[in-house]
């Protein structure tokens, strides 16, 4: 298997559904970052935790029609070319 463009992307696009699939409630309070973390007081800048949180959020709310687009193309490419 060669190192190729597609690859990486396909590599991003499952990094990216992997993010979109973290259920807060099941998997993230588990290791303490569930949704009952604060953001901090008025000035403070947020920490790395909640950085990552407001990522996860993020890409679960914005990405979920486009991912279910791009899967959907990136199967029909895998089965047409192989």
């Amino acid at each position: 298997m060669a190192f190729t463009l597609y690859s990486l992307l396909q590599a991003a696009l499952l990094c990216v559904n992997a993010i979109a699939v973290l259920h807060e409630e099941r998997f993230l309070k588990n290791i303490g970052w569930g949704t009952d973390q604060g953001i901090g007081g008025f000035g403070e800048e947020p920490g790395i935790k909640s950085q990552l949180m407001n990522l996860i959020r993020s890409v679960r709310t914005v990405m979920r029609v486009p991912l279910i687009i791009v899967n959907s193309i990136a199967i029909v490419l895998l089965l047409l070319i192989g």
